[in-house]
């Protein structure tokens, strides 16, 4: 796939998943800039090191003023803007537990980052978008929308609701011809995750016994579904969740 002349946000991206899919708009030729709370410089900078074009913003995109300013930063320095890929989330500093011993503000939080970030940055890139002629949104959700896990209600509302943004967004931008889709992975043994031994011993067994591939999923095995998205391949594609879990989830 060739991406050469685009230019992509990916938030969330300093590492992770995020990172692997700002890789791999790079390495197809996008211009991109990665967004995240903590560390997006030095992300970029191992990708300039490589020749990339890529340019880091520090962002919390729950913050209407530093979404505002991290799209502005996009669109000046490449000229344009061609998709945003709403990675940011929180999931992986969390600890599963009854939905009724979840602090209340834990669950706001998650849905300030998880669900009001990603209105924020879309509604940021929509101007970008239609001086663009058009452009591509990709939304981070995941699996677990679809399965109802246990003992973590907060994250899994929150990507339900990403979902049904997602297909409220296609219905609403299409005459715009922006593109809106969504990439549901399954449990993934992210740089973040590693850090919550918690979360890995709890979740990681079950979901490699449920997966008809039945090995760990890592971030490279996403980033295909996101280029994809980006892409022209993808031209006809709007409103779309597509599940990448190994075969956990048949969606």
């Amino acid at each position: 796939m060739n991406l050469e002349g685009t230019a992509a946000i990916v938030t969330g991206a300093a590492m992770g998943i995020g990172f692997a899919a700002a890789e791999r708009l790079a390495e197809r030729g996008a211009s991109v800039l990665i967004g995240d709370l903590r560390g997006a410089a030095e992300a970029a900078d191992r990708l300039v090191a490589r020749g990339f074009d890529v340019v880091g913003a520090t962002v919390d995109v729950s913050d209407p003023a530093q979404v505002e300013a991290m799209t502005r930063l996009a669109e000046s320095r490449f000229g344009r803007l061609d998709a945003l890929v709403n990675n940011a989330g929180i999931y992986s500093t969390l600890t599963p537990r009854p939905f009724e011993e979840i602090d209340p503000e834990e669950w706001r939080r998650v849905f300030d980052v998880n669900v009001f970030g990603l209105f924020l940055t879309c509604r940021a890139a929509l101007p970008a978008f239609r001086r663009a002629g058009g452009g591509r949104i990709v939304n981070i959700s995941s699996g677990v929308a679809f399965k109802g896990n246990p003992w973590m209600a907060h994250y899994v509302a929150s990507k339900g609701a990403v979902i049904s943004l997602t297909r409220a967004l296609a219905t609403e931008l299409g005459r715009h011809r922006v593109l809106v889709n969504s990439v549901a992975p399954g449990f993934t043994l992210s740089d973040g995750v590693h850090l919550n031994p918690t979360l890995v011993e709890g979740v990681r067994e079950p979901s490699l016994r449920n997966r008809v591939l039945g090995r760990d999923m890592v971030p490279d095995d996403l980033v295909g579904a996101i280029e994809f998205f980006c892409g022209n391949q993808s031209a006809f594609i709007t409103g779309q969740t597509l599940v990448v879990d190994g075969g956990a989830y048949f969606h």
